[in-house]
């Protein structure tokens, strides 16, 4: 649930906000953009004000109440303060390139005037006392952040102790992906302008995808962490979710960088364009090469391994056989999209050459859990006033949610001296060696595939209460291959399956291309358009 300070402070900017501007009325919220939003303000369209109680009043709409999304943690208490600031400026002197953008901002990051909850309601009412890299940033170029997104327990899922269930905005029975839930539905559902996610795993490009998004996750070390809670430090990144491409490169080109509170920034300097948004044009992805990887999906070998289990019951095997005749529905709904994207790659001038195969990789694949204990523990010991201080003491207090409690005791007494993680390390290295090989011997400009080869499944009724729900979270999950080998990844809306839930293309590049990346996706989108509000969330009856 949300604090009751946050219900108290958006209760309090509804009743005391002046009314919308009549000339304001006539800027349409659903869908904007920063162009279009400060093309608005310069013809005197739109005020700050207004654009911000346009956002406050669809999050008390609809967040809640309505199709009850969860999407929003906090609401910022002084987002119209602050509004009202930036209309005091003359318009010909904008704050920055950001001027009056309203941010929907993941709660796995610091903020200094309002609460972070990371997911959990121990930390549900902790105001740090800095904010990230990334808010300083963001502040500076004019931008507001008006909301704290919900997000998965402690970077994990879509189910906190702290928010509850997170929907999908586009089906509100069906998952959100994680564990940016949050930030992909609100933006989703036009809660605000733009968002940030963090992505570890997939945490971006995941809830982007299923939500007809844009959703970068940048090259390692291209933008600052410093800030934020980490989960594995050596794949943590921040980056844009939102409706276009344009507005991902808009935000990329105000976040990227070096900062000296996070020195693997460093490895940035000499690698980043004067801008992002200089190679977005409609035929940049002419003459390209792009290899697909088809990674299969399936659950055949989890029904052939069953039927040779003597132990299992026929009755057992049965649901089996249907749950699997069920998912491979869902793949073949997915596959359909992709296809069609495949199709509009080729219209647009590009070669592809389909199921490419990275070269095997030796060794032992080894998941990287070995990182989080420790990292915690330091961030947490930074935060002279969080109400716990280290890992255990979050599991020991026994408000986890009981999935996500499961999952984190895996992590427990885990280091980076032991030596399973320099098999990850190992892993990691000759998996980019294979990317870069195959990129080469290919002459690939870039890989593709889908984020997810199937829609998002079905919400679990106990997703609450069970630590081993039967939700099929994570079905057709392609998203690793970015954060294991550090390299930059985007997706972008490929279509909506025929019952109309979205799927999305994702691009990966080598490291630093991800001017090249943006490129690419803005070219995608711009021939197809697929891009469509949810049907939950409509526009507003006109404020009079």
């Amino acid at each position: 649930m949300r604090s009751v300070r946050s219900v108290i402070g958006l209760l309090s900017l509804l009743s005391t906000a002046s009314p919308v501007i009549a000339s304001a009325q006539v800027f349409d919220v659903i869908e904007a953009d920063i162009t279009s939003v400060q093309r608005a303000m310069a013809s005197n369209r739109l005020t700050c004000r207004a654009l911000v109680q346009h956002y406050l009043d669809r999050i008390a709409a609809y967040d809640r109440v309505g199709p009850t999304l969860h999407a929003i943690q906090h609401v910022n208490a002084r987002a119209l303060q602050e509004a009202d600031s930036l209309d005091a400026l003359p318009r010909s002197q904008p704050r920055g390139p950001l001027h009056c953008v309203p941010v929907l901002l993941k709660d796995q990051v610091n903020t200094r005037d309002m609460p972070t909850s990371y997911g959990s309601i121990l930390f549900r009412d902790f105001v740090p006392q800095r904010d990230a890299t990334i808010v300083e940033r963001l502040e500076a170029a004019g931008a507001i952040i008006l909301a704290k997104a919900s997000m998965g327990e402690f970077a994990g899922r879509y189910v906190s102790s702290a928010s509850g269930i997170i929907r999908n905005a586009y089906d509100p029975t069906r998952n959100p992906s994680g564990s940016s839930s949050g930030t992909g539905a609100g933006i989703a559902a036009n809660f605000g302008l733009v968002g940030i996610g963090e992505d570890t795993g997939g945490s971006i490009r995941g809830p982007a995808a299923v939500h007809a998004l844009v959703g970068l996750r940048p090259t390692l070390g291209l933008v600052s962490v410093h800030g934020m809670l980490p989960a594995n430090p050596t794949q943590d990144v921040l980056g844009p979710m939102t409706r276009t491409v344009e507005d991902a490169a808009r935000v990329l080109d105000v976040i990227a960088g070096y900062d000296a509170k996070d020195p693997i920034t460093a490895h940035a300097v000499g690698r980043m364009p004067t801008s992002y948004r200089t190679a977005l044009r409609p035929d940049a992805l002419r003459g390209r090469r792009v290899g697909v990887l088809r990674t299969r999906r399936d659950s055949t070998s989890e029904l052939r391994n069953a039927r040779r289990d003597t132990t299992l019951s026929s009755d057992s095997i049965r649901v089996l056989e249907t749950r699997v005749r069920e998912r491979h529905a869902e793949y073949a709904k997915a596959a359909t999209v992709f296809a069609a994207a495949l199709d509009s790659l080729r219209g647009l001038g590009v070669t592809v050459i389909d199921s490419v195969v990275i070269p095997p990789v030796s060794g032992r694949r080894v998941g990287n859990s070995f990182e989080t204990e420790p990292s915690t523990n330091a961030f947490l010991a930074e935060q002279p006033n969080a109400p716990v201080r280290t890992w255990q003491e979050i599991l020991l207090s026994g408000t986890v949610n009981p999935w996500r409690a499961r999952a984190m005791m895996d992590y427990v007494g885990k280091t980076m001296d032991d030596a399973d993680y320099l098999a990850v390390l190992r892993y990691r290295e000759a998996q980019r060696t294979a990317v870069l090989q195959l990129m080469a011997d290919q002459r690939l400009d870039a890989l593709v595939y889908a984020t997810y080869d199937a829609a998002p499944t079905r919400i679990a009724e106990d997703v609450l209460t069970n630590p081993r729900p039967d939700d099929g979270y994570g079905l057709g999950d392609n998203r690793g291959l970015s954060p294991s080998t550090g390299f930059p990844a985007i997706t972008v809306p490929a279509g909506f399956t025929s019952d109309g839930l979205p799927i999305g293309l994702e691009i990966l590049g080598r490291p630093w291309a991800d001017d090249q990346l943006l490129a690419f996706a803005y070219a995608f989108e711009q021939r197809t358009r697929h891009r469509r509000p949810p049907t939950t969330t409509p526009p507003l009856p006109a404020r009079r």
